[in-house]
């Protein structure tokens, strides 16, 4: 009878400090709930410490985890700055010891209400990601948009039929692009193009991952993909154009300028484009008309009258040189020759009075109708323009 009742009682002591363990746990979640949650740290801490030999009962308890989760969980809500202190990253925190539960969890008896708890946080990390891009702190809002991916990848988590956030994927990209790990910014704006996600400017900005990676090849390849499956958008157009400009391969440029054109004739920047591509040609003529064009569909493009005036300021410098290289013995030949750039100079001026109306702080025009009114000795309206640069400095 007596080995009977020892046995009893070490089982009862072993029963106790089981409960005990278990009730720290119960204590924790309650002095949570109370707000005192530098209290509730430090008593969830003490049951999930390996170096306490008591809290080997509350380790692999399912519970204790899920409300070490709550704990962090709440910490971050907290409006405290002391509160806030006392974790670095409480919801990163809360997010490993909720899958912790789970994984304890083999009986299920807590799926539910952890999933509660993982659904708020999706909602906490969606705020700190909008925080980051507010603050301009893209690494902590690409970190957020990952740690949502993670949680959506949890079992409890996965809907049936499976469903794939591609709002949450396009936007880790742009965090990505934005914090310059142009790698992770491809990564997942493939993954959202794979689902067709915001169409091609999804393609558009992969490009400019690659480019902003010197890698011209594969920016152009992405495009050419992008508008197998978007023929009809012209901002792929206008940024394979663009590459193809930079890198002087004229005729692929001229190319798909002609298809963008054809595709939205009323576009008066495929015609800037069009002058701009045919005057680094040489085709000064084809230039001309082509800015005139841009100019018809688009009354005040500055550039494309600057352009033009430009054109004709160049032609009268290069029919001045002309005039400059007859034999000073031939003094009528000089006056036939230079008369001839003063046609080009006279072209010139309506063109950059017009860029000036429209831009009227842009000292390059002003500069330039500063040297046409004094070649042609009009000199009231070279101290005009004058006056207008005097000022703007």
């Amino acid at each position: 009878m007596k080995k009977t009742i020892l046995l009893l009682a070490i089982l009862i002591t072993t029963v106790a400090g089981s409960y005990a363990q278990k009730g720290k746990v119960t204590s924790a979640q309650t002095l949570k709930d109370a707000g005192k949650l530098s209290e509730a740290l430090d008593v969830i801490n003490e049951a999930i410490d390996p170096n306490n030999p008591k809290s080997e009962k509350s380790i692999p308890w399912p519970k204790t985890w899920a409300v070490r989760g709550e704990i962090y969980h709440a910490i971050y809500k907290s409006k405290d700055a002391n509160v806030k202190k006392l974790a670095k990253d409480p919801l990163n925190t809360a997010l490993e010891s909720f899958k912790k539960a789970l994984e304890l969890d083999t009986k299920g008896s807590m799926k539910n209400a952890v999933k509660i708890n993982l659904t708020l946080l999706i909602n906490d990390f969606t705020d700190q990601a909008v925080k980051g891009f507010n603050d301009n702190d893209y690494d902590l809002a690409l970190k957020s948009f990952e740690d949502i991916l993670e949680v959506q990848k949890v079992p409890v988590m996965i809907e049936e039929p499976a469903t794939v956030d591609t709002v949450i994927i396009f936007n880790a990209g742009l965090a990505a692009y934005n914090a310059e790990k142009y790698d992770k910014a491809i990564e997942y704006y493939k993954e959202a193009a794979k689902y067709g996600y915001n169409g091609a400017r999804t393609f558009e900005l992969i490009s400019s991952s690659y480019i902003n990676k010197q890698d011209t090849v594969s920016a152009l390849t992405t495009l050419q993909e992008g508008f197998e499956k978007y023929p009809e958008n012209s901002a792929i157009l206008v940024q394979m154009i663009n590459i193809y400009m930079t890198a002087n391969k004229t005729d692929e440029a001229m190319k798909y300028l002609e298809l963008a054109i054809e595709q939205d004739p009323e576009n008066a920047s495929f015609y800037f484009a069009k002058g701009a591509l045919n005057d680094k040609l040489g085709d000064t003529e084809k230039a001309i008309s082509a800015y005139e064009k841009a100019i018809e569909l688009k009354d005040d493009y500055f550039d494309a009258y600057y352009n033009l005036g430009a054109i004709y300021y160049n032609k009268g410098v290069k029919q001045l040189d002309v005039a400059n290289s007859v034999p000073t013995n031939k003094p009528d030949q000089y006056e036939a020759e230079k008369a001839k750039a003063d046609v080009e100079f006279t072209k010139a001026i309506p063109f950059m009075e017009k860029a000036s109306e429209i831009n009227a702080e842009d000292t390059y025009s002003l500069e330039s109708l500063k040297q046409l009114y004094y070649r042609l000795k009009m000199m009231d309206k070279f101290d005009e323009v004058n006056k207008k640069l005097e000022d703007l400095k």
